[in-house]
């Protein structure tokens, strides 16, 4: 993780949608911890399409590497045709390898699971991600899944880092090379190669449709999962169902020197404007920049704070069972704070 900076300036990208009523709530949740930072807004997706005709205009991508951080709210991707996923081009412009997505389970949340803390550590740059398609005869697409030993073996050592820094017991590898054996096969062999680095920590790997029959039935088996591209994105939002939904799970995509935080879940513009959307997981995603940025205290008083908010469940927005608006969510999760 990067050291803490003097002077604190952070890219703020509101998003589509319900994005920036969240981000909005995010960002007064954050000073509430007392840590100054000045924040540099910039449009991305829909919004910097009609301003400037590009959805992630290079300005965007400037800032980010100016100032090396960047909280993001939702951003739209077209299904089916329209532009490339804005969240796609920010990483491979930024080479952000590392995708980290914690997964808990907070108290106060009825799930059917109680004992959940897991990590999922996705190869966010290649794969079938990376976007390489072409049709090959009228009725027939070819998509090109690439693996390479070099983003394999940053992943793995990512992976383990953060295992050893964390205090987490146990990698876990996720795979389909019974059957992809070129490609699945070499990241399964360069993730073996560094697993032996690092004998303190367990090691164990699953074929990927093991993995998620083992996920629902006993996910506190697992500790960190460590995949590919798109088995990654799946097990993700899978795992978040487990503890409540998308909407409390923050999201990082972390490259060398440089890191965007962000929501995870979609920009829901079917409630846009309500003031409805539970903004946790921009919220989580704030804590995870903090900790990123060094403010690791900050980054405590947050996450402790949702966890009593939840716990004590007078104040919840509605996809918890409650009634609550954005902003009274963020209030309560400020009131916290300023107790500590």
């Amino acid at each position: 993780m990067a050291e803490t900076v003097k002077e604190r300036i952070v890219t703020l990208i509101p998003g589509d949608g319900i994005g920036p009523e969240i981000t909005k709530v995010a960002v007064n949740v954050i000073e509430a911890t007392g840590v100054k930072i000045k924040w540099e807004e910039v449009l991305a997706g829909e919004s910097a399409l009609c301003e400037y005709g590009d959805p992630l205009p290079e300005h965007v991508i400037a800032s980010i590497r100016k100032n090396r951080v960047a909280l993001k709210g939702p951003l739209t991707t077209p299904v089916g045709g329209g532009f490339q996923s804005v969240n796609l081009r920010i990483r491979k412009a930024l080479d952000l390898y590392a995708n980290l997505r914690p997964i808990r389970k907070f108290p106060g949340i009825k799930t059917p699971f109680d004992n959940i803390d897991l990590i999922i550590v996705r190869e966010n740059t290649e794969d079938l991600y990376s976007g390489l398609e072409h049709i090959v005869v009228p009725g027939v697409v070819e998509s090109l899944k690439i693996i390479t030993e070099r983003a394999s073996k940053r992943i793995a050592n990512f992976a383990f880092s953060i295992a050893r820094r964390w205090k987490r017991r146990k990698v876990t590898a996720v795979h389909k090379a019974n059957i992809m054996k070129l490609s699945d096969g070499l990241f399964l062999k360069t993730v073996r190669e560094e697993a032996v680095k690092h004998p303190e920590i367990e090691y164990n790997e699953l074929i990927v449709d093991n993995a998620a029959m083992q996920m629902v039935m006993n996910p506190s088996q697992f500790d960190i999962v460590l995949t590919e591209n798109l088995y990654g994105d799946i097990f993700s939002d899978l795992a978040a169902g487990l503890v409540g939904g998308l909407g409390l799970a923050p999201g990082a995509n972390i490259g060398d020197g440089v890191a965007v935080f962000e929501a995870v879940h979609g920009s829901a513009p079917d409630i846009a404007g309500k003031n409805i959307a539970n903004p946790i997981a921009i919220i989580l995603a704030g804590a995870l920049m903090l900790d990123w940025m060094g403010e690791t205290e900050a980054a405590k008083k947050i996450r402790k704070s949702v966890e009593l908010v939840l716990e004590e469940g007078k104040v919840r927005t509605r996809d918890l069972g409650g009634t609550a608006n954005t902003v009274e969510m963020g209030d309560a999760i400020i009131e916290k704070i300023l107790k500590m």
